[in-house]
């Protein structure tokens, strides 16, 4: 069996499934070893020079004990695999649904160290290696425990000599299991770490798969895969050619004892038909094997056939889900960084302001601050905006107030109560967020927009869509809000992906809004439009807007101008060009561009 914290639970859970398969499983071991028993009477009833009516009569009754026996073993094989099987399959689901929730818990540094194809390869192929162990390897350690007892009983008490010569083998057989354990859990660990690499390469090819078209390097990333595809073939013949050289002296040892049976039990019978002894280191020992008799010794080492080939199995099945749950337990035993804090409090409402208070942040994998003694404070109902060239911290800035990242205590307040203090659930509830990627999934627009509350009125998705402009885009659709996107969205033109992203931040209502450069992709006109909707509609809302175009933010109440990771200005925009530098470059840039676009016009 397979032993661990987080596997022992589902035995727990889920003990009277496997009791149930169990008992099923012993009573068709042991209703089984009669069939033998009875083939072995009627060769012998049959093996005489004349056969009676009543001998008919006995092989008739022995046929339909044969019968009602196969019956029984069919009953108790049907209860044993709805029960284990069910077993296994419910702890498998439940198991990735663990996972899954892990998952979501995780900050964004555990997701650096470890891609989601790892991730994926953990949740799909190895909570699968666990299940089969669970159902088919409890079967055969069941059978091959049990099963084994039992005929080795019977063969003993049948012929003693002959069982001695076939236990030999049988014993090289546990020995040669036990040997070959732990080096094919080694194999395994290497086949897995393989698949790894395959599914993080495959999944990011497949996220990328337009950049590589535009950039026509198919060939490139097929010759790239190619690589890692034969090292994956490699470390899987590796894992087979181990398993098969397994598997092969097992049958070789079952081959040796098919041997024995029949070249001593066919000596043994010649003897018992002419009435000799067998001579052994000069003792006369009297042997009484009738073909029956040996008929019935071979059935039972027929029965166990499959547990000592399900021995193999289980070893094989032992190593692999060792190293599976081995790779599961560390996944599951990660620490979680980003949680609620002891005595952590709710906060519902948001009543004053935002405060950064000698904020320095660096990232776990870092050399170097990316943000350092940022102190400012965000008024309730302003409209801010964040400036700085490409990697001066604009995005980390509001990652840390959304708390995707930890920060040192009496970092970051709002009205006065350090989030570090605040439940992450109540936290997320003040803040909508539009983020840089404008990811969206394979829905409906209506439950991409109201992913907050997929039970909401549609009027309330369609005002939600109007404030982001992208009410008529979606209405010209054939199946309007009901339009199914492709995946991640790909169905639809950037600038709709981002409108759509910034409905479905509107649609949440909360009284933070942040926008990372949300209106990058949409042109001067629709920009125009948003931003007066953001004047007209969120006059009650705190707003961070993140832009690339100083344009966006000219008639904000102030904006934060960052360089290298520090404030280089927080004021007006009036103020700002008069005293930043770094603002007034990007204004200039911006009005030189404007001026261009309108020459060409």
């Amino acid at each position: 069996m397979l032993f661990g914290k987080h596997i022992n639970k589902y035995y727990k859970k889920y003990w009277y499934f496997f009791l149930i398969g169990i008992i099923a499983l012993i009573a068709v071991d042991w209703i089984q070893l009669y069939m033998p028993e009875f083939l072995g009477k009627i060769v012998d009833l049959l093996s005489v020079d004349y056969v009676e009516s009543t001998v008919i009569g006995d092989v008739l009754t022995m046929s339909l004990y044969i019968i009602l026996i196969a019956f029984g073993m069919m009953l108790g094989r049907t209860i044993w695999r709805l029960s284990i099987f069910a077993a296994a399959k419910r702890i498998e689901a439940e198991m990735r649904q663990e996972m899954f929730e892990k998952a979501t818990l995780m900050s964004r540094d555990y997701f650096r160290e470890n891609s989601v194809g790892t991730l994926m390869n953990w949740i799909t192929s190895d909570t699968e290696v666990i299940q089969d162990h669970l159902s088919w390897g409890t079967v055969s350690l069941i059978d091959s425990f049990f099963l084994s007892i039992l005929v080795i009983v019977k063969m003993v008490m049948l012929d003693y000599i002959m069982s001695i010569l076939c236990l030999i083998p049988f014993v090289l057989i546990v020995l040669w299991g036990l040997l070959c354990e732990k080096l094919m859990s080694k194999k395994w660990e290497e086949r897995q770490k393989s698949y790894d690499k395959l599914y993080s390469f495959s999944e990011e090819n497949f996220t990328g798969i337009r950049v590589i078209k535009a950039f026509r390097k198919e060939r490139k990333e097929i010759n790239n895969f190619l690589k890692i595809a034969k090292d994956n073939k490699d470390a899987e013949i590796r894992f087979m050619r181990f398993d098969i050289i397994f598997s092969v002296v097992i049958e070789i040892l079952l081959a040796v004892i098919t041997f024995l049976i029949l070249s001593v039990g066919g000596y043994f019978v010649y003897l018992t038909i002419n009435g000799q002894t067998l001579n052994i280191f000069s003792l006369s020992i009297n042997v009484n094997l009738t073909p029956g008799k040996l008929v019935t010794f071979f059935g039972y080492y027929d029965s166990i056939i499959w547990p000592m080939i399900a021995l193999g199995q289980i070893i094989a099945m032992h190593a692999r889900a060792k190293t599976s749950l081995m790779r599961i337990s560390e996944f599951l035993d990660a620490k979680v960084d980003i949680k609620d804090e002891e005595n952590a409090i709710e906060k519902t409402l948001f009543e004053k302001a935002i405060r950064f208070n000698n904020l320095s942040f660096k990232f776990k994998d870092g050399e170097y601050d990316c943000l350092k003694n940022i102190s400012l404070t965000i008024n309730k109902g302003e409209k801010i905006g964040v400036v700085g060239k490409i990697g001066s911290g604009k995005t980390t800035l509001v990652n840390l107030l959304l708390r995707l990242f930890n920060v040192d205590k009496g970092s970051i307040f709002i009205d006065d109560v350090d989030i570090m203090d605040i439940k992450l659930d109540s936290l997320h509830n003040l803040i909508s967020y539009v983020p840089q990627d404008n990811f969206l999934f394979s829905d409906t627009i209506k439950d991409n927009i109201a992913f907050s509350d997929n039970s909401s009125d549609i009027s309330t998705v369609i005002e939600a869509a109007k404030f982001a402009n992208v009410d008529n885009d979606i209405s010209n659709f054939e199946n309007g809000y009901d339009t199914v996107l492709g995946e991640r969205g790909v169905t639809l033109s950037g600038g709709q992906k981002q409108r759509i992203s910034i409905a479905r931040a509107y649609f949440t209502n909360s009284p933070i809004l942040i926008m990372d450069d949300s209106v990058s992709a949409v042109d001067v006109s629709t920009e125009k439009i948003i931003l007066n909707n953001i004047k007209n509609y969120c006059q009650d809302k705190t707003l961070i807007v993140i832009a690339s175009r100083v344009s966006t933010l000219l008639e904000f109440d102030r904006i934060i101008v960052l360089n290298d990771g520090e404030v280089e200005c927080f004021d007006s925009p009036d103020n700002l060009i008069k005293n930043s530098k770094t603002f007034k470059k990007m204004y200039d840039s911006q009005k030189l561009l404007d001026e261009l676009s309108g020459g060409k016009k």
